[in-house]
């Protein structure tokens, strides 16, 4: 197994565009590292690097304790799983499993032990004979995972291997390649623009934007401390929602003034040093609206705002509230929640509030 590092890593090209922007990363041994982020951010430019399949430009990329910027893809131990399978149609199941061993003529009978073992990991052994044409989305994926499989890599790359997949299908392969991992006990890196995948597979993120690194973290942390703006956004969904307001100290307490209301702060050493008026942006998942009245603090006064569109969801309603100039997502169980036009009284979780500098979109607290 290995350990993969990259060191301020760039990726630009002859017309001068930057791809990828001084990426520094270690990847440990064993560990499922998902890249993600929207698309054109570097993402897949990053995993295509360290496969082989593009040049590095700057920087210097490690397998293990050895220096591979120089290394053919065929000497870098690593197997490599694309978007859009990428199977011989003419060659059966078994043939597209084994052409990688064949090629590097590794003999018949282990070959065949290999083959064997990969299918029926995958539960894709009655598929053996068929042709790719004859098989579904996902019994495809699975056969191109088993081609990755039997060479028995130190390092599994997957370029957004679900993303020509149903919904249904996706969830049911999420969870195929989570085990796949805990099973060969290998290194995973994985790319994809849906943070859903990201969040239900990795053991850290790291979120790019524009070929740079935003943040590094595990799933946990990006959700409850996003270190800006963008992370907050991508991460979580229904997204955060972002209110445009003043911070205000008032009796040594912090409150974010949105019109004429005050939204209470928890009290946090950071907002210590800041000065009374800082334009700032308040920070609320959809699930920390608190929408029923015997929730609410005592304290503090309810906000108001006006119910537009109402998505039943099963046992919860998505609401989409005016409140001021900001249209508000609250998550809300269906059963309280009230109609679209009528009034919504609504808290927020205060010690579950983010607060962003509305210049830099950096995480003040």
């Amino acid at each position: 197994m290995a350990s993969i590092t990259l060191k301020n890593i760039f990726k630009i090209y002859p017309d001068g565009f930057t791809a990828v922007n001084d990426v520094s990363l270690e990847i440990r041994d064993r560990e499922f590292v998902v890249l993600v982020g929207p698309s054109g951010c570097g993402k897949s430019t990053t995993l295509r690097m360290i496969a082989g399949l593009e040049e590095i430009s700057r920087g210097e990329l490690y397998i293990g304790e050895r220096l591979v910027n120089n290394v053919a893809p065929k000497d870098r131990d690593i197997a490599m799983v694309f978007q859009s399978y990428a199977l011989y149609p003419d060659k059966t199941v078994y043939k597209n499993i084994a052409f990688g061993l064949e090629r590097r003529k590794t003999p018949k009978k282990e070959i065949e032990r290999r083959v064997s073992e990969a299918a029926k990991i995958l539960d894709i052994e009655h598929l053996l004979q068929r042709k790719p044409r004859a098989l579904s989305g996902g019994q495809r994926q699975r056969v191109a995972l088993g081609r990755a499989i039997v060479r028995s890599p130190s390092v599994f790359l997957f370029d957004e291997p679900l993303s020509n997949l149903d919904a249904k299908l996706r969830t049911a392969m999420r969870a195929e390649i989570s085990r796949l991992h805990k099973n060969l006990d290998a290194t995973f890196i994985y790319v994809t623009h849906d943070q859903t995948e990201a969040m239900t597979m990795a053991d850290r993120i790291v979120v790019l934007r524009d070929g740079v690194v935003q943040q590094i973290a595990t799933p946990q942390e990006l959700y409850e401390k996003p270190c800006n703006m963008f992370v907050a956004g991508f991460i979580g969904s229904p997204q955060m929602n972002f209110i445009e307001g003043k911070l205000k100290k008032k009796n040594g307490a912090f409150f974010v003034s949105v019109g004429q209301d005050l939204i209470p702060l928890p009290e946090k050493e950071s907002l210590g040093g800041l000065s009374d008026g800082l334009d700032v942006k308040l920070g609320v998942r959809p699930e920390n609206v608190i929408t029923e009245t015997a929730r609410f603090e005592k304290e503090s006064s309810p906000l108001c705002g006006r119910v537009d569109i109402r998505e039943l969801m099963g046992s919860e309603v998505y609401l989409y509230v005016d409140y001021g100039k900001t249209k508000l997502t609250v998550r809300a169980p269906a059963n309280i929640a009230p109609k679209s036009e009528e009034t919504l009284s609504f808290q927020f979780e205060k010690e579950k509030l983010h607060l962003f500098d509305a210049q830099s979109e950096k995480a003040i607290m």
